[in-house]
């Protein structure tokens, strides 16, 4: 219920190179230009979903990356 005096250490996970999430959401990005790419080629107007999909993803890599990159900073500052 209250402070019971004990004291606990965390233990401190190396972050990995680079997030895992940003490395789907780049596989994902590169995989919906690409079937983009296939549905406007077949003239199918499916494609702007896939384009859709793929500025999502995009946005969604690059928040990971930068989040990956401050949580290393802030590792090595500590």
């Amino acid at each position: 219920m209250g402070d019971t005096g004990h004291r606990t250490t965390a233990v401190r996970q190396e972050p990995t190179p680079m997030p895992r999430l940003a490395l789907y959401t780049i596989a994902v990005c590169v995989l919906s230009i690409a079937a983009a790419v296939v549905a406007f080629a077949k003239g199918s107007w499916l494609g702007i979903v896939w384009v859709l999909l793929a500025g999502l993803s995009s946005n969604m890599a690059w928040y990971y990356l930068r989040r990956g990159k401050g949580a290393r900073s802030r590792s090595v500052s500590e």
